[in-house]
């Protein structure tokens, strides 16, 4: 979707004053200790999240240039520091009274070089569980909180597992390039040359003279990081919920994703279900599947549902209950059905009273039971 620049113009207008209202620091989402670190993730989720050609709610383009003029001013230390004393008037005033607003489009591009380039930038391993619910929670819907643990870049080095950025230096072995080459005899007289990664460096074409001593030079640390999983009302099995740049962090890639796989756990209960369907096995007495009945059964999301039977009701039968199966994804006003199996439980002793009944019942008054003769 082409860009009109009409729109980019009017978008800028439109947000400036706005923007100037606005704390900096709560249009991405973080704290006034955020580090450079997170500024620069939180500007990556939201632009994404935010970008018109990928978005298209009535807001998205207003948030999408709120987002851009944020991180330009945050990710600069001396605006910031600017910012942080005295607010944007601080800062116009800095800039001669009057603030340039940077064109998002432009500034999207130069971070991600767009969409392509995005695609094709080195990423990290992308990170894939199982992750099972109630079915009760895949019925109504629930929201999930949960810990993962991850590697994150080392906020004292900012990920070179140096102590300072003076202890980073050239390679002597590579001269900063990161290969060396070597030279191999052939035939007497005769050399070839190739070129080597550069063990000493790793092929970076630095050296670390004094490590971290927060990361001890490794340049990420453990950490636990607490997300939210929203499990869509009638998510079907194997439902998967991406969690975009949640990966392990490392300086050498962009993080990859964590994708969970929604599964429904079996039930105590005798809950199962299949696909838009659920499936349940009530238990009845002889006199209920001869005669008849009316129960109750609490549906997973606590509703009742009356199971009415008359007359007699066989071993096995599955009776058929419309609409009261599972919400369809995606279309949480229409249900599948229910399907409830009975099983008839016979009794382990009779009375001779009840003998005698039953025996009249099936065989008449002449009948006596042979218990008595």
């Amino acid at each position: 979707m082409a860009i009109n620049p009409l729109f980019i113009l009017f978008a800028l207008l439109a947000c400036a004053v706005l923007i100037s209202a606005a704390d900096l620091y709560k249009v991405l989402d973080l704290d006034r200790s955020a580090s450079e670190q997170d500024i620069k993730k939180a500007y990556k989720r939201l632009s994404r999240k935010y970008h018109p050609d990928k978005n298209h709610e009535p807001d998205a383009e207003n948030r999408f240039v709120e987002v851009a003029h944020a991180y330009e001013i945050l990710s600069d230390s001396t605006k910031r520091q600017i910012y942080d004393r005295h607010g944007e008037e601080g800062l116009k005033a800095h800039e001669g009274g009057q603030h340039q607003y940077a064109n998002p489009f432009d500034m999207f591009s130069q971070f991600f070089g767009g969409f392509q380039a995005q695609d094709t930038a080195r990423r990290g391993p992308t990170s894939v569980s199982e992750f099972e619910v109630s079915l009760a929670d895949i019925y109504t819907g629930a929201s999930i909180d949960f810990m993962i643990k991850k590697r994150v870049l080392c906020d004292h080095c900012r990920g070179s597992g140096a102590a300072t950025d003076g202890d980073i230096h050239s390679c002597p072995e590579c001269g900063g390039t990161g290969v060396r080459v070597v030279k191999q005899q052939i035939f007497p007289g005769m050399f070839a040359q190739s070129q080597v990664t550069c063990n000493k460096c790793g092929g970076r074409g630095r050296i670390v003279v004094r490590e971290c001593p927060a990361c001890a030079g490794q340049k990420v640390l453990e950490h636990t990081a607490h997300f939210t999983l929203d499990v869509p009302r009638g998510a079907p099995e194997g439902h998967e919920v991406v969690f975009e740049g949640e990966g392990d962090e490392s300086p050498d890639w962009e993080p990859g994703d964590v994708v969970l796989r929604v599964r429904s756990r079996a039930e105590k209960g005798g809950w199962r279900r299949k696909e838009s369907s659920l499936y349940w096995k009530e238990t009845i007495g002889v006199d209920e599947a001869l005669l008849g009945f009316t129960r109750n059964l609490t549906h997973l999301d606590g509703h009742v549902v009356p199971l009415v039977r008359k007359g007699v009701t066989q071993p096995g039968f599955v009776q058929t209950i419309k609409g009261e199966g599972m919400p369809l994804f995606e279309r949480p006003t229409s249900y599948g059905d229910l399907f409830v199996e009975y099983n008839v439980v016979l009794p382990t002793q009779l009375s001779k009273e009840t003998r005698q009944s039953l025996a009249e019942a099936f065989y008449g008054k002449s009948h006596r039971d042979k218990d008595e003769l």
